[in-house]
């Protein structure tokens, strides 16, 4: 079997040696003679193994004892609604910085809860550049600030981290948690699915500031209240227990790779060589402002679209999978996640050369 390149924006490509891994402990698991799907999340054994997870992705993030690491499921769109019902604390308001696709559910949902303020929009210049820090207008009498530091659809990216004083900021880190390092002390919530960075659909990791706990609005599900995890080490029902297997898999791989640090350059590099490909072409564009293009989503488009389906054909002919853009914006779109090999970026770009050879 020879395995191909996968620049999916999501579930996304894992790492080989994890896959070779859960494969080779799937049917038995460390001699127990059942499989970690088969095993009560309650046993000693499988609470080793959460346990080890969250502390290797404490250790990758520098995540302190003031936060609480969750292991939940519903994906990171059910964190829409989990954040205002548990952060309001009181609060009738909170700030939303709308940047794309994403942060416009996230708002919309938000306001089931809320009254929600839109302290900065990119609509503006049509989703291509974020707002600055200057342009905001927080409400330092707001719940908390949420923004979406990359736009998985778009392939919009802060180039900073907002300033929000005394007001808890929440950053959905679903595309980029990882991918480099982070300051979490800067943040009052973080969320993320899993199925990106971290590991396969149905886990998502939420990083909240123990602070934060305990007031939830009236009507709240127990399930979706953060603190009914925190008490019970996201275990007050039965959690996804392979996914959060498969994400400590991944935390070691990460720390084997040299950690989050060694991961950030590889990843600059990725992107940059990428992004160098399309600005030296007359075929390809990117729309995007340079301060603010996606290192793990880029977006691109061909000068005719009429060659789309062929590009994807022949792409997916050398190899090289998952490049259709989202159906909402078209074109092509490669996400190269931490799994993704920098060899995988060289064939894409490659081929983008001898397509272009080909057809301009």
């Amino acid at each position: 079997m020879t395995r191909k390149f996968n620049f999916s924006a999501g579930p996304a490509g894992l790492p080989e040696e994890v896959l070779a891994q859960a494969q080779q402990e799937l049917l038995d698991w460390h001699g127990k003679g059942l499989s970690i799907m088969e095993m009560s999340h309650r046993s000693d054994e499988f609470v080793s193994v959460a346990e080890q997870a969250e502390q290797d992705l404490r250790d990758l993030m520098g995540i302190s004892s003031a936060y609480k690491v969750l292991f939940l499921q519903g994906g990171a769109t059910s964190q829409f609604s989990m954040i205002p019902m548990n952060l309001l604390r009181g609060k009738t308001n909170a700030d939303y910085i709308n940047t794309g696709i994403w942060s416009k559910k996230a708002i919309k949902e938000a306001a089931r809860y809320c009254d929600v303020s839109i302290a900065g929009s990119s609509e503006g210049n049509g989703n291509i550049a974020v707002p600055t820090q200057a342009e905001l207008k927080l409400n330092p009498d707001a719940a908390y600030l949420h923004y979406t530091p990359n736009e998985t659809i778009g392939g919009l990216e802060y180039d900073y981290i907002p300033e929000s004083g005394d007001v808890p900021l929440v950053a959905d880190l679903s595309s980029t948690i990882l991918s480099r390092q982070l300051d979490v002390d800067k943040f009052g919530l973080i969320y993320a699915g899993a199925q990106k960075n971290i590991g396969p659909a149905g886990l998502t990791v939420v990083i909240v500031r123990e602070d934060l706990l305990g007031s939830v609005v009236a009507g709240t599900p127990t399930m979706f209240d953060y603190k009914v995890h925190a008490d019970a080490d996201s275990m007050c029902n039965t959690p996804p227990t392979f996914g959060w297997y498969l994400a400590g898999l991944v935390f070691k791989w990460l720390k084997a790779q040299g950690g989050v640090a060694a991961m950030e350059k590889a990843n600059q590099r990725k992107q940059a060589k990428l992004y160098a490909a399309i600005d030296a072409s007359d075929f390809y564009a990117n729309p995007m402002a340079v301060a603010n293009r996606s290192w793990m989503n880029v977006p691109f488009t061909l000068a005719d679209d009429a060659l789309d389906a062929l590009f994807l054909q022949q792409a997916e002919e050398a190899g090289l999978l998952n490049l259709q853009g989202h159906r909402s914006v078209g074109g092509m779109r490669a996400s190269i996640y931490n799994a993704v090999p920098e060899a995988a970026v060289d064939a894409l770009i490659s081929f983008m050369q001898q397509f272009e050879k080909q057809h301009a």
